[in-house]
């Protein structure tokens, strides 16, 4: 076992050890975090390795990291609590908040937008990408881009632009950014590390990233595909202070293995996390029942979403099909399981290539799993 990892399993969880650390041994990991938490109780709470690319500067609980797409289903339970709030609701026109957005016939329900169906992944036409480190203007952009399908007919993945539907939808809502009411209603009362807009004083705790080798395996390069990941300005400049900074919530969640986990436990509590009811248990139904399935244009994959989050159908995050998680960009990822009352999250800097099910957080994931089952036989 390297002496690089800060252990703590609780007894029966020794194969999850073995696996983070197999993921070591065999040269897979920079640094990394592993968090599970099994009705109510953290049974799993791993870290090691290191935080930069020249190995100077140890992995630890303070340790905070982007977590990319994992952010989404976090922003997702923003628009949840909104419902709970009377606000807005998922089945409402988004042009009820936001008629600027329906320019085109982008006519979309709030759990249709969020469920990767209104047609827009990315911007055909050039922009300056420092635009996406502006969300508001880059929201009031988007609102005039033609759908690259016709809308609520697929899904298809909106690797950024999905955020800032979010993040304008919450504004408008609210009157408050939806990385204020996460930090301020949940992450700050109930003491979560977990960050949609990083201030610069935690800038310091934030881990280098080890970029992939390759691209992921998208298959044919279809034009939504292109858009979506391929042009010059699909994307800002990842990594710098202007970035860490803008609320971004589609791609630039910071945070812990630990509070990942703790956050996705709405998805395992039926909408509580510890003994806190975050979203009520009616919101929470509608929040998570499916809402499209099908083969996504964007990701090469067939996936059923419900309103910001994937259901499992794919089961790549354990044998139960109505288990709800997300990945992100390079291999992190979290889950919630409601037959188990389990969430887990899986947190690192060196990325792979992989868009859904990387081997480190399987071989985990696996292992978990094996030891949950032994533990209730």
């Amino acid at each position: 076992m390297t002496d690089l990892v800060s252990p703590y399993v609780a007894p029966g969880f020794e194969p999850v050890l073995d696996a983070f650390n197999a993921n070591f041994e065999e040269g897979l990991e920079l640094g990394a975090g592993f968090c599970a938490i099994l009705e109510g109780e953290v049974v799993v709470d791993l870290v090691g390795g290191h935080m930069d690319r020249a190995k100077t500067q140890n992995w630890t609980r303070e340790t905070l990291v982007p977590v990319y797409s994992t952010t989404k289903p976090i922003a997702a339970m923003i628009i949840a609590r909104l419902q709970d709030q009377g606000l807005l609701n998922f089945d409402d026109p988004i042009g009820w908040l936001w008629p600027e957005f329906t320019e085109h016939g982008k006519e979309v329900t709030l759990a249709q937008a969020l469920s990767h169906q209104a047609g827009v992944p990315g911007f055909p036409d050039p922009i300056d990408p420092d635009l996406w480190l502006n969300p508001p203007a880059l929201a009031e952009a988007l609102a005039h881009v033609a759908p690259m399908w016709e809308p609520t007919t697929a899904s298809g993945y909106h690797p950024l632009t999905y955020g800032y539907i979010a993040g304008e939808l919450a504004q408008r809502a609210h009157g408050t950014s939806l990385g204020t009411q996460l930090r301020v209603d949940v992450c700050e009362p109930l003491g979560i590390d977990f960050w949609i807009g990083l201030p610069e004083i935690h800038h310091g705790r934030c881990a280098e990233m080890s970029r992939p080798k390759a691209m992921a395996e998208l298959g044919e390069i279809s034009e939504a595909r292109r858009i979506a990941f391929m042009t010059p300005w699909a994307s800002p400049n990842r990594g710098g202070a202007a970035w860490r900074l803008a609320e971004i919530p589609s791609a630039n969640g910071h945070g812990t293995a630990r509070s990942v986990a703790t956050l996705y436990g709405v998805f395992a509590n039926n909408g509580k996390i510890g003994s806190h009811q975050i979203i009520s248990p009616e919101t929470m139904a509608d929040f998570t029942k499916p809402r499209i399935r099908g083969l996504d244009l964007v990701l090469p994959y067939e996936i059923e979403w419900a309103a910001g989050v994937m259901r499992n159908s794919n089961l790549r995050y354990g044998s139960n099909p109505e288990t709800l998680g997300h990945s992100g960009w390079g291999g992190s990822g979290g889950f919630g399981d409601p037959a188990k009352r389990l969430s887990a999250a899986y947190v690192m800097n060196k990325q792979t290539p992989a868009l859904l099910g990387d081997e480190r957080a399987g071989r985990l994931i696996q292992a978990l799993y094996a030891c949950v089952d032994a533990r209730s036989a």
